[in-house]
Protein backbone atom coordinates (compact mmCIF):
# COMPACT_ATOMS: atom_id res chain seq x y z
CA UNK A 1 0.00 0.00 0.00
CA UNK A 2 1.64 3.31 -1.03
CA UNK A 3 1.34 6.15 1.84
CA UNK A 4 -1.10 7.96 -0.73
CA UNK A 5 -3.62 4.70 -0.70
CA UNK A 6 -3.01 4.68 3.13
CA UNK A 7 -4.05 8.68 3.88
CA UNK A 8 -7.01 8.01 1.62
CA UNK A 9 -7.84 4.91 3.96
CA UNK A 10 -7.32 6.82 6.87
CA UNK A 11 -9.71 9.96 5.51
CA UNK A 12 -11.83 7.28 4.55
CA UNK A 13 -12.02 6.20 8.75
CA UNK A 14 -12.26 10.10 9.93
CA UNK A 15 -15.25 10.73 7.56
CA UNK A 16 -17.28 7.07 8.42
CA UNK A 17 -17.16 8.39 12.45
CA UNK A 18 -16.08 11.86 12.71
CA UNK A 19 -12.29 11.19 14.47
CA UNK A 20 -9.57 8.68 14.13
CA UNK A 21 -6.94 7.69 16.90
CA UNK A 22 -3.36 7.36 15.66
CA UNK A 23 -2.68 4.00 17.90
CA UNK A 24 -6.00 2.39 15.79
CA UNK A 25 -4.07 3.29 12.67
CA UNK A 26 -0.70 2.02 13.75
CA UNK A 27 -2.30 -0.82 14.30
CA UNK A 28 -4.98 -1.23 11.33
CA UNK A 29 -1.86 -0.25 8.83
CA UNK A 30 1.22 -2.05 10.47
CA UNK A 31 3.43 1.34 10.31
CA UNK A 32 5.04 3.77 12.99
CA UNK A 33 2.97 6.63 15.05
CA UNK A 34 5.54 9.24 13.49
CA UNK A 35 4.05 7.60 9.90
CA UNK A 36 0.78 8.75 11.46
CA UNK A 37 0.75 11.90 12.93
CA UNK A 38 2.38 12.90 9.14
CA UNK A 39 0.00 11.66 7.64
CA UNK A 40 -2.68 13.42 9.77
CA UNK A 41 -0.26 16.72 9.38
CA UNK A 42 -0.62 16.31 5.89
CA UNK A 43 -4.23 16.21 5.61
CA UNK A 44 -4.67 18.75 8.23
CA UNK A 45 -2.57 21.16 5.88
CA UNK A 46 -4.76 20.30 2.90
CA UNK A 47 -7.96 21.26 5.22
CA UNK A 48 -10.01 18.08 5.42
CA UNK A 49 -8.95 17.68 9.54
CA UNK A 50 -8.71 19.45 12.71
CA UNK A 51 -5.34 17.54 14.81
CA UNK A 52 -5.97 16.88 18.42
CA UNK A 53 -3.91 15.06 21.03
CA UNK A 54 -3.93 11.56 20.08
CA UNK A 55 -5.59 11.98 16.53
CA UNK A 56 -7.57 13.87 14.12
CA UNK A 57 -11.36 15.60 13.85
CA UNK A 58 -12.95 15.88 10.54
CA UNK A 59 -13.58 19.42 9.57
CA UNK A 60 -16.83 19.86 8.62
CA UNK A 61 -16.43 22.66 6.13
CA UNK A 62 -14.08 20.30 4.09
CA UNK A 63 -16.00 20.33 0.49
CA UNK A 64 -15.70 16.26 -0.20
CA UNK A 65 -16.67 14.83 -3.27
CA UNK A 66 -20.67 13.74 -3.15
CA UNK A 67 -22.48 11.45 -5.81
CA UNK A 68 -24.39 13.83 -8.28
CA UNK A 69 -27.43 11.83 -6.96
CA UNK A 70 -27.05 13.25 -3.81
CA UNK A 71 -26.12 16.57 -4.15
CA UNK A 72 -28.95 17.21 -6.37
CA UNK A 73 -31.10 16.98 -3.26
CA UNK A 74 -29.73 19.79 -1.26
CA UNK A 75 -31.33 23.16 -1.57
CA UNK A 76 -33.53 22.44 -4.68
CA UNK A 77 -35.11 25.78 -4.08
CA UNK A 78 -32.17 27.98 -4.53
CA UNK A 79 -30.51 26.14 -7.08
CA UNK A 80 -33.28 26.66 -9.00
CA UNK A 81 -33.55 30.27 -8.93
CA UNK A 82 -29.80 30.48 -9.34
CA UNK A 83 -29.97 28.42 -12.26
CA UNK A 84 -32.88 30.57 -13.77
CA UNK A 85 -30.70 33.99 -12.69
CA UNK A 86 -27.65 32.25 -14.72
CA UNK A 87 -29.46 31.77 -17.57
CA UNK A 88 -31.03 35.44 -17.85
CA UNK A 89 -26.70 36.29 -18.41
CA UNK A 90 -26.73 34.16 -21.74
CA UNK A 91 -27.64 36.07 -24.92
CA UNK A 92 -29.02 35.48 -28.26
CA UNK A 93 -25.96 34.20 -30.13
CA UNK A 94 -23.50 33.59 -27.31
CA UNK A 95 -21.13 30.75 -27.36
CA UNK A 96 -20.79 29.64 -23.63
CA UNK A 97 -19.81 26.87 -21.31
CA UNK A 98 -21.43 24.27 -19.23
CA UNK A 99 -19.40 23.13 -16.53
CA UNK A 100 -20.74 20.23 -14.54
CA UNK A 101 -22.71 20.26 -11.09
CA UNK A 102 -26.25 20.03 -9.80
CA UNK A 103 -27.09 23.76 -10.18
CA UNK A 104 -25.76 24.02 -13.34
CA UNK A 105 -27.98 20.98 -14.49
CA UNK A 106 -31.08 22.92 -14.27
CA UNK A 107 -29.93 25.29 -16.60
CA UNK A 108 -31.23 23.83 -19.93
CA UNK A 109 -34.58 24.13 -19.29
CA UNK A 110 -34.48 28.54 -19.20
CA UNK A 111 -32.16 27.77 -22.45
CA UNK A 112 -35.36 26.99 -24.82
CA UNK A 113 -35.86 30.52 -25.94
CA UNK A 114 -32.36 31.64 -26.52
CA UNK A 115 -31.30 32.17 -30.44
CA UNK A 116 -28.43 30.85 -32.08
CA UNK A 117 -26.92 29.53 -28.86
CA UNK A 118 -23.47 27.34 -29.16
CA UNK A 119 -22.93 25.42 -26.19
CA UNK A 120 -20.22 22.91 -24.57
CA UNK A 121 -20.38 20.46 -21.79
CA UNK A 122 -18.42 18.41 -20.07
CA UNK A 123 -21.58 16.77 -18.01
CA UNK A 124 -23.41 14.14 -19.43
CA UNK A 125 -26.99 14.99 -17.51
CA UNK A 126 -26.68 18.49 -19.05
CA UNK A 127 -25.95 17.60 -22.48
CA UNK A 128 -29.05 14.88 -22.31
CA UNK A 129 -30.96 17.85 -21.70
CA UNK A 130 -29.22 20.41 -24.52
CA UNK A 131 -29.79 17.76 -26.67
CA UNK A 132 -33.53 17.86 -26.89
CA UNK A 133 -33.43 21.47 -28.01
CA UNK A 134 -32.91 22.25 -31.47
CA UNK A 135 -32.22 25.60 -31.16
CA UNK A 136 -29.14 25.14 -29.39
CA UNK A 137 -25.39 24.43 -31.26
CA UNK A 138 -24.06 21.45 -28.86
CA UNK A 139 -20.86 20.19 -28.30
CA UNK A 140 -19.67 17.70 -25.23
CA UNK A 141 -16.23 17.50 -24.42
CA UNK A 142 -14.74 13.89 -24.56
CA UNK A 143 -12.66 12.10 -22.17
CA UNK A 144 -12.49 9.99 -19.61
CA UNK A 145 -16.60 9.68 -17.07
CA UNK A 146 -16.12 11.19 -13.61
CA UNK A 147 -18.97 8.95 -11.88
CA UNK A 148 -19.26 11.17 -9.23
CA UNK A 149 -20.23 14.50 -10.71
CA UNK A 150 -21.64 12.39 -13.92
CA UNK A 151 -18.77 14.33 -15.90
CA UNK A 152 -16.15 13.84 -18.84
CA UNK A 153 -12.57 14.47 -18.07
CA UNK A 154 -9.17 14.40 -19.18
CA UNK A 155 -6.41 15.73 -21.50
CA UNK A 156 -8.98 14.99 -24.53
CA UNK A 157 -11.55 16.96 -23.12
CA UNK A 158 -8.72 19.89 -22.16
CA UNK A 159 -7.40 20.01 -25.57
CA UNK A 160 -11.00 20.11 -27.21
CA UNK A 161 -11.53 23.31 -25.25
CA UNK A 162 -8.63 25.14 -25.86
CA UNK A 163 -9.40 24.90 -29.65
CA UNK A 164 -12.67 27.21 -29.06
CA UNK A 165 -12.98 31.06 -27.69
CA UNK A 166 -16.06 31.37 -25.56
CA UNK A 167 -18.34 34.39 -24.92
CA UNK A 168 -19.20 32.95 -21.13
CA UNK A 169 -18.32 30.33 -18.51
CA UNK A 170 -20.53 29.07 -16.03
CA UNK A 171 -18.68 27.57 -13.89
CA UNK A 172 -19.91 24.81 -10.92
CA UNK A 173 -18.54 25.20 -6.90
CA UNK A 174 -17.83 22.45 -4.61
CA UNK A 175 -15.73 25.09 -2.00
CA UNK A 176 -15.90 28.85 -2.42
CA UNK A 177 -13.03 30.39 0.04
CA UNK A 178 -12.00 34.26 -0.03
CA UNK A 179 -8.17 32.80 0.21
CA UNK A 180 -8.24 29.88 -1.21
CA UNK A 181 -10.64 30.48 -3.97
CA UNK A 182 -13.00 28.28 -5.60
CA UNK A 183 -11.72 24.37 -5.25
CA UNK A 184 -13.11 21.04 -6.38
CA UNK A 185 -11.85 17.29 -4.88
CA UNK A 186 -10.72 16.11 -7.89
CA UNK A 187 -7.56 17.20 -9.34
CA UNK A 188 -8.50 16.10 -13.05
CA UNK A 189 -12.25 18.23 -12.85
CA UNK A 190 -9.93 20.86 -11.60
CA UNK A 191 -7.46 20.91 -14.59
CA UNK A 192 -10.60 20.47 -17.34
CA UNK A 193 -12.76 23.43 -14.87
CA UNK A 194 -9.14 25.90 -15.44
CA UNK A 195 -9.12 25.01 -19.42
CA UNK A 196 -12.53 26.33 -19.13
CA UNK A 197 -11.97 29.68 -17.48
CA UNK A 198 -8.64 29.85 -19.97
CA UNK A 199 -10.89 30.00 -23.03
CA UNK A 200 -13.63 32.42 -21.63
CA UNK A 201 -14.03 35.89 -21.61
CA UNK A 202 -15.97 35.84 -18.70
CA UNK A 203 -15.93 33.43 -15.80
CA UNK A 204 -19.57 33.14 -13.64
CA UNK A 205 -19.48 31.52 -10.97
CA UNK A 206 -23.05 29.18 -10.01
CA UNK A 207 -23.47 28.11 -6.32
CA UNK A 208 -25.52 28.30 -3.50
CA UNK A 209 -24.77 30.00 0.01
CA UNK A 210 -23.68 26.48 1.26
CA UNK A 211 -20.71 26.43 -0.66
CA UNK A 212 -18.82 29.38 1.02
CA UNK A 213 -16.25 29.06 3.55
CA UNK A 214 -15.48 25.58 2.03
CA UNK A 215 -12.59 24.55 0.58
CA UNK A 216 -10.79 21.54 -1.08
CA UNK A 217 -8.27 19.97 -2.22
CA UNK A 218 -7.67 21.42 -5.84
CA UNK A 219 -7.57 24.73 -6.51
CA UNK A 220 -9.73 25.96 -10.22
CA UNK A 221 -9.54 30.19 -9.89
CA UNK A 222 -9.05 32.55 -7.15
CA UNK A 223 -11.85 34.74 -5.89
CA UNK A 224 -10.66 37.80 -7.39
CA UNK A 225 -10.03 36.11 -10.81
CA UNK A 226 -13.69 35.18 -11.34
CA UNK A 227 -16.16 38.24 -12.85
CA UNK A 228 -20.22 37.52 -11.94
CA UNK A 229 -20.69 35.18 -8.94
CA UNK A 230 -24.84 34.36 -8.72
CA UNK A 231 -25.95 32.46 -5.80
CA UNK A 232 -28.56 33.41 -3.24
CA UNK A 233 -28.83 36.02 -0.38
CA UNK A 234 -27.53 33.85 2.62
CA UNK A 235 -24.22 34.55 1.33
CA UNK A 236 -22.16 35.50 4.37
CA UNK A 237 -22.24 39.25 4.23
CA UNK A 238 -18.48 39.51 4.70
CA UNK A 239 -17.89 37.40 1.44
CA UNK A 240 -20.11 39.51 -0.19
CA UNK A 241 -18.51 43.11 0.79
CA UNK A 242 -15.18 41.61 -0.10
CA UNK A 243 -15.96 40.26 -3.23
CA UNK A 244 -17.69 43.52 -4.12
CA UNK A 245 -14.56 45.09 -3.23
CA UNK A 246 -12.29 42.11 -5.46
CA UNK A 247 -14.82 43.72 -8.38
CA UNK A 248 -16.81 40.75 -8.90
CA UNK A 249 -20.34 41.11 -9.61
CA UNK A 250 -22.05 39.92 -7.18
CA UNK A 251 -25.94 38.49 -8.20
CA UNK A 252 -28.57 37.61 -5.34
CA UNK A 253 -31.21 35.36 -6.79
CA UNK A 254 -33.04 34.93 -4.34
CA UNK A 255 -33.72 39.14 -4.77
CA UNK A 256 -33.77 39.39 -8.51
CA UNK A 257 -35.45 36.50 -9.85
CA UNK A 258 -40.01 36.33 -9.76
Amino acid sequence: MTSAERRQKIMAHIRNHGTGKVDEFVSQFNVSAVTIRHDLNLLEKEGCVFRCYGGANLNPNFAFDQPLYRKDQLNRTAKQSIALAAANLVGDGEAIILDSGTTIGLMPQYLTNKKQLVVMTNALNTAYQLSSIETIDLHVVGGSLRRASCSLIGHHGEQQIRSYLFDKLFLGVDGFDLQTGITTPDNHEAQINRAMCDVARQVIAVTDSSKFGRKSFCMIRAANQIDVLVTDSNIPHATHQALLEMGVDVILADQTVN
